[in-house]
C-alpha cells in the first residue's frame, strides 16, 4: 500500500515527527557512560505515553521477527544495527549506540534513527562511519522531489556509501510511511536510477542509510530480532521521515534545536 496524505494527515505527521525528534534528542543526552539500555526504553515509554502518542514497536510482530517486539525503542550497541531489542546492558565509554524510534500521533506515524558515540572516546573509524550514513541521508533528502523515482534515491544513497568505502546491504532499507510504520515503496540503500515509483506531493518516506564496517552480511540474535554484523564489526544507521512537497522534501523528524 502506498498512501498520499491529505493536509490534515500531514499536520499529524509533523506532530509525530516532532515527537520522534524530541525523544531521540532527549535519549541522546541521557545516554551516558553507565546508562542502562532498559532505562532508555523506560524513559522512551514515559515520553510517548505522556504525549498521548502510541508506540509503533511494542506490539509490532512482522513475519521476520519472533513475536511482538515488546519494547518502545531499538537500542543497537556497536555491532547491532537493526531491530535491536533493549537489554540489561550498561553503556561503556566509546560504545557506538544506535537509537531507532517510530511513533503514531492520531493515526499517523513518523520514524527516525540516530547513531552516536557514548562518553569521551571518539574512535576515528566509528566517527567516519556515522558521518557516512548522515551524508548519504542528506544527499537522498536533497534529491527527493516530485517526479524523482525511488531508484534515484536508492542510487544516491548507494553511491554515497560506496564512495565512502562501505559495503551496502539492500535487504533492509527505507520505506513508505503513513497510517502504518512500514508501507510501500521499499527504498533499498542501493539501486538503479530511473526505476520504481515516482514521488508525489503528500508522500511520506522514511529514508535510512545504514552500514557495517567491513561486511554486508547480517546475523540475528537468539531473541529473534536484533540484527548484527556477521563479522562483529561496528555499524551505524541514520534515518529521517520526510514529506514530499511540491518543491522538494521537508524533514519531519529533526531534533527540537533545529
Amino acid at each position: 500500500m502506498i498512501e498520499i496524505l491529505n493536509p490534515s494527515q500531514l499536520a499529524r505527521a509533523k506532530e509525530a515527527g516532532a515527537l520522534v525528534g524530541e525523544i531521540l534528542h532527549t535519549m541522546k543526552q541521557r545516554a551516558v557512560v553507565g546508562t542502562n539500555l532498559l532505562d532508555i526504553d523506560a524513559w522512551t515509554k514515559e515520553m510517548i505515553l505522556g504525549a498521548g502518542a502510541e508506540s509503533c514497536y511494542v506490539d509490532y510482530a512482522p513475519s521476520f521477527g519472533r513475536g511482538p517486539f515488546g519494547h518502545y525503542i531499538c537500542t543497537g550497541v556497536n555491532d547491532a544495527v537493526l531491530h535491536a531489542r533493549p537489554r540489561d546492558y550498561a553503556l561503556a565509554d566509546g560504545d557506538l549506540l544506535t537509537l531507532d524510534l517510530a511513533v503514531l500521533v492520531r493515526g499517523v506515524a513518523a520514524d527516525a534513527a540516530i547513531s552516536f558515540i557514548v562518553g569521551e572516546s571518539r574512535p576515528a573509524e566509528s566517527v567516519a562511519m556515522i558521518e557516512a550514513t548522515e551524508q548519504a541521508l542528506a544527499a537522498a533528502i536533497a534529491a527527493a522531489r516530485p517526479g524523482v523515482r525511488v531508484g534515484d534515491l536508492s542510487h544516491v544513497i548507494g553511491a554515497s556509501l560506496g564512495a565512502a568505502g562501505y559495503p551496502v546491504n539492500t535487504e533492509f532499507g527505507g520505506h513508505g510511511i503513513g497510517s502504518t510504520m512500514h508501507q510501500d515503496p521499499h527504498i533499498p540503500n542501493n539501486g538503479r536510477p530511473g526505476r520504481g515509483y515516482k514521488l508525489r506531493p503528500g508522500l511520506l518516506l522514511a529514508l535510512e542509510p545504514w552500514v557495517m564496517q567491513d561486511t554486508a552480511e547480517l546475523t540475528v540474535d537468539a531473541d529473534g530480532w536484533t540484527l548484527r554484523s556477521v563479522t562483529g564489526c561496528r555499524t551505524a544507521h541514520s534515518e529521517h521521515t520526510i514529506a514530499i512537497t511540491p518543491d522538494g522534501a521537508e524533514i519531519l523528524t529533526l531534533p527540537p534545536s533545529f
